[in-house]
């Protein structure tokens, strides 16, 4: 598994001599026996005119590559971190496969959080969310000097903990605070001192109905910036179409307007987050409807202009 590819292979000689090293002693006709038996038992080992190679693996180079890609880009998991998981990763390789793959991925000069206690927090909300229970923990954030600033007057905040999920680069918790009436985003990384409690949690279809499904909600939010759930129509020129699946899914609601422009029905959280990517196209998207979004675009562009 580590020291054979197809690129790679090992002949029968050598094979008796690394065994031989071990202190195992085998003869050729009991290896052809053996090889046969671990393909039988799931191995993929095939032979070319040079030798025997592991042909396959349950993962491929090219998918430990994406999953190292996602690790150095990550910006959420430190630099010393990232070095530590690329290394597990190239491990699921053989040792010629683990090489190309090191050479390939970069973490160095990436903008990466220094918090290394964002994994002990994972680990403690992903507990609670397990077991149902609530949790208690500090939450903080910069001022202009740097300095940490703890929010809720210091106090701890106590929420029910419903799912983990990652936007724009940043891991955040999706909870219900009792002081909020809808759900309530935090981020993992600015998050101290978390406590799994005794206290079972308000389950979220309590909080935001019976149909509610994570999923769903993470579709309609933007960047994790909370807001009232609307329907919006949202009128587009056709070069949008991409951009529009990219966010909402291909199972989007579209129709055709006229021969250069489609119109979109979906829900969304209207937030100035939501404003800003509708403003991203620079007026090839226009909110149609309702009434009382298109005017609190109108008043947030004025704010702007002003």
């Amino acid at each position: 598994m580590k020291n054979t590819d197809e690129e790679h292979p090992m002949a029968m000689k050598e094979i008796i001599e690394r065994l031989n090293s071990l202190g195992v002693s085998a003869e050729r006709k009991s290896l052809y026996s053996d090889i046969e038996a671990l393909n039988t038992f799931g191995f993929d080992i095939e032979s070319n005119t040079k030798g025997y190679y592991v042909a396959s693996r349950d993962f491929e180079l090219p998918e430990l590559k994406m999953l190292a890609d996602c690790v150095s880009a990550s910006k959420f998991i430190t630099e010393r971190k990232s070095a530590k998981l690329i290394r597990k990763i190239e491990s699921l390789a053989g040792k010629y496969e683990a090489g190309m793959l090191a050479r390939q991925v970069f973490i160095s000069d990436r903008i990466k959080q220094g918090n290394e206690s964002i994994y002990y927090n994972v680990d403690t909300i992903s507990e609670a969310i397990n077991a149902g229970k609530k949790i208690a923990f500090k939450y903080f954030t910069y001022g202009v000097d740097k300095k940490k600033r703890y929010k809720n007057g210091g106090a701890e905040y106590v929420v029910s903990p419903y799912s983990l999920t990652v936007s724009d680069e940043n891991y955040y918790l999706i909870s219900h605070y009792p002081k909020h009436e809808n759900l309530t985003h935090f981020r993992v990384d600015k998050m101290t001192g978390i406590r799994v409690l005794d206290e079972n949690i308000e389950s979220a279809q309590s909080v935001m109905g019976k149909s509610f499904s994570v999923g769903e909600y993470s579709k309609r939010v933007f960047s994790m910036y909370a807001g009232e759930c609307e329907k919006v129509t949202l009128l587009c020129k056709n070069s949008l179409i991409n951009a529009v699946i990219d966010r909402f899914g291909e199972d989007v609601y579209i129709e055709k307007h006229d021969e250069e422009h489609f119109s979109v029905w979906t829900s969304v959280e209207i937030s100035p987050t939501f404003f800003a990517w509708v403003f991203t196209f620079g007026g090839k998207m226009k909110i149609k409807s309702p009434e009382k979004v298109k005017t609190q675009f109108r008043e947030i562009a004025e704010k702007f202009l002003n």
